[in-house]
């Protein structure tokens, strides 16, 4: 299973031009994945700089015939005209997608600038067997809202290991059991680096059975640093460095085969990331 992550800023890439197609055109030249994961997706925004009123999760959608595409809105505003505005994250999956889930991560109060922050979980059939995908966007300006959004995620995977552990009873209709399974893989922008707290704090170990998430970087390349994956090209908010990762279960981190961080691209503010996984 190969999978791609980015952070996409809505498409807009240094060259400030908004162009979904781009986006698509080389996660292909990357490879030929099974699994997208977008963050920074948006619809119906002209407020964002130098966008439109483009429904970007329709338009992926069509763009990836035969992927399943399931989105978590995060931003969900009016837009004076009847309509709504909003922005938020995307798995689109080649594979079959069974339960999808989208949680509401915590907001708590903060002075600083911030949004609403979500996590879309597609639970994606593999020959492995059933996999929980997820992806987030994590809030940049306030680390305290950042730790209470990975007390939530942590709160969400340990849900997720004792439905495992403690399947529901079957019922009908609504009530009918769903594939469920401990194992995961987590991506994102963190807006962490990998010496933050937070990342220490998502990457601990939990209570009982519980499996970790473990970031594949360093299990692939051990102590080589992470590559940069933001601020290449405009430091306004600090140097280059890493703010995004894929996390996976110990089971899925054995099966990882590569990891690699397009550091060139120039289609977003941030860079791709691509794993390749060994599910057979």
């Amino acid at each position: 299973m190969k999978l791609i992550t980015w952070n996409i800023q809505w498409a807009r890439g240094v060259d400030e031009k908004v162009d979904p197609h781009r986006i698509i055109d080389h996660a292909r030249q990357m490879a030929d994945f099974d699994v997208l994961c977008l963050q920074e997706v948006a619809a119906n925004f002209p407020d964002l700089d130098g966008n439109d009123r483009t429904d970007q999760f329709a338009l992926f959608s069509e763009l990836l015939p035969g992927f399943t595409a399931i989105e978590a809105i995060g931003v969900d505003v009016p837009d004076g005209a009847g309509g709504r505005k909003r922005f938020g994250n995307l798995v689109l999956s080649r594979l079959p997608v069974a339960q999808a889930l989208r949680h509401v991560l915590p907001w708590e109060a903060a002075a600083t600038r911030n949004m609403p922050r979500v996590l879309v979980e597609a639970m994606v059939e593999t020959p492995f067997g059933p996999i929980r995908v997820m992806t987030t966007h994590l809030e940049y300006s306030s680390p305290i809202l950042r730790a209470a959004q990975v007390e939530g995620i942590r709160q969400i995977h340990r849900m997720a290991a004792a439905r495992q552990v403690t399947p529901r009873a079957a019922g009908p209709h609504t009530y009918a059991p769903t594939p469920n399974a401990a194992s995961a893989i987590l991506t994102g922008d963190f807006n962490m680096r990998p010496d933050d707290a937070g990342l220490a704090q998502l990457l601990a170990p939990f209570e009982g059975d519980v499996p970790p998430l473990i970031d594949l970087w360093p299990v692939l390349k051990g102590s080589e640093p992470h590559p940069p994956s933001a601020f290449i090209c405009d430091q306004t908010y600090g140097p280059p460095g890493c703010l995004d990762f894929v996390l996976a279960t110990p089971d899925l981190a054995q099966r990882a085969r590569s990891i690699t961080y397009d550091i060139e691209t120039r289609a977003s503010d941030h860079q791709p990331i691509l794993v390749e996984f060994d599910l057979g």
